[in-house]
């Protein structure tokens, strides 16, 4: 379940169909059969290529006869016959050479040249949120039809729409676009849209079908605005990258890493540099589960001061302290958080000996930690209260101690804050002067077997050697 939603109020939707669009049509029908309709009178003049319009509730369906890529500034002239809205969905079509079942959604706009109706180098005003809960919805209604699901990159007009659109569609053949269950399936995924707040990414990389993005849409709390696959790349210039940003509203910024260059990742990063988003990769997006976008620009940025490369991790804990706070955001600031710093040797000490039980200590936590590029935990944790800090110092010592006792003799001197640690290592030194041979029998008395040597038995306790450390715990509150 999402922690960070904020529902809209109703909004005025259109939902533009096509008379030569047979895809739109199937829609249409299975529209006009879910809900109770009535048909309203058509303005004079105003929209020449109006054929009929239906209302029902917030929901209008504007039927036009010339297909709707070619429908610049359809937003306007809507708002001047009397059909002003805040949202524009496209019921359509998807034509695919490959003939792929499947159900699509996007938006319009032309990065590049305009081939396919609106203006070159221009983008529609997007709708992140409907695009989610269209696919969402589709994706859980398309299985058992055999259809997949995919987002796909921008492309085509209308490309001046300022009013917020998007395209929902049948794919990829005459045969699925007249598909009774497909267009049953579409129309029930516009009539349930919800604008459902949540962090917007911009999307680079990957082919038309934007597999990745897709994905994190179906995995994650995010959404996507416009998306520019590596054949568009090149068309992506600063002015381009700002307007793809302000006609989506974007938060963040992602990349398809795997499929792009070396060359377009670092372009990317530069343009996500110059304009202050954060330029995430796909593990930082699964972490904001649950986790409101403020909340966790805030911990990636401490995270970032101490590693540029660290990858920031919310223990459930957190997730669970964060959401109570407040659905839309715990009222924090960057000078609220608080720094933990743990001992340093102790942490190493203890990844040492089973760092996947340090990993499953600190998600039982109430912490923000982060992971290094070795896959390691840093000594450095995060939250914004005092009390679950004090808490989690003295828990993690608690905890630590016990993992390091499953190797060696350990005793924490609390009132002194020092950590003995005694340790049996096999002494290769005392192995030779026995007579050991160094290579395989060194490696079992290492082990704990017993080995021969010239018809004597050496035991491994007969060459270990018994050492005693201690050291005072150089641990802070910050």
């Amino acid at each position: 379940m999402q922690t960070t939603i904020d529902k809209e109020s109703s909004t005025n939707i259109i939902i533009i169909c096509s008379t030569v669009d047979m895809a739109g049509q199937n829609i249409k029908a299975h529209l006009l059969s879910l809900r109770e309709w009535r048909r309203l009178e058509l303005p004079p003049g105003i929209i020449e290529v109006l054929s009929e319009v239906y209302e029902s509730g917030n929901f209008r369906i504007v039927e036009v006869n010339i297909h709707h890529i070619y429908l610049e500034n359809i937003d306007e002239k809507l708002k001047k016959a009397g059909f002003p809205c805040d949202l524009i969905i496209f019921a359509s079509k998807h034509r695919s050479a490959d003939g792929r079942r499947l159900l699509t959604s996007h938006f319009t706009g032309n990065p590049g040249s305009a081939d396919f109706g609106g203006n070159p180098g221009e983008l529609a005003k997007a709708a992140p949120f409907a695009l989610r809960s269209i696919l969402l919805s589709m994706s859980e209604m398309a299985g058992d039809i055999g259809y997949d699901v995919s987002m796909e990159s921008t492309h085509h007009g209308p490309s001046d729409l300022n009013v917020p659109s998007v395209y929902a569609e049948i794919g990829s053949s005459e045969s699925e676009w007249v598909d009774t269950a497909a267009g049953d399936i579409v129309a029930r995924a516009i009539l349930a849209v919800e604008q459902v707040k949540c962090p917007v990414a911009i999307g680079f990389g990957g082919g038309h079908y934007a597999a990745r993005q897709t994905n994190l849409i179906f995995s994650s709390d995010v959404t996507f605005g416009h998306n520019f696959p590596n054949y568009q790349i090149q068309n992506v210039d600063g002015a381009m990258f700002r307007q793809a940003v302000e006609r989506s509203g974007a938060d963040l910024v992602y990349c398809d890493r795997k499929s792009m260059s070396s060359g377009d990742r670092k372009k990317i990063s530069d343009l996500a540099d110059s304009s202050g988003l954060e330029l995430l990769r796909e593990s930082d997006i699964r972490e904001m589960r649950g986790v409101h976008w403020d909340d966790f620009r805030i911990f990636l940025h401490k995270v970032k001061e101490h590693d540029i490369l660290g990858q920031v991790k919310f223990s459930e804990g957190i997730r669970k302290r964060l959401g109570e706070v407040a659905l839309t955001g715990s009222g924090m600031d960057a000078m609220s958080a608080i720094t933990v710093r743990v001992d340093q040797e102790l942490i190493k000490l203890v990844k040492s000996v089973d760092i996947a039980a340090l990993k499953n200590v600190l998600q039982n936590s109430n912490i923000v930690y982060f992971e290094l590029e070795d896959a390691t935990v840093s000594n450095v944790f995060f939250t914004f209260w005092k009390q679950d800090a004090e808490d989690f110092l003295t828990f993690l010592v608690n905890e630590c101690i016990k993992i390091l006792k499953g190797r060696y003799d350990t005793e924490y001197v609390f009132d002194e804050n020092v950590l003995y640690i005694t340790d049996d290592r096999f002494n290769p030194d005392l192995a030779r002067k026995m007579g050991v041979p160094p290579g395989p029998m060194f490696g079992k008395l290492a082990n704990g077997e017993s080995v021969t040597i010239d018809g004597r038995t050496i035991g491994p306790e007969m060459v270990r050697e018994r050492t005693k450390k201690s050291f005072v715990l150089n641990n802070a509150i910050l």
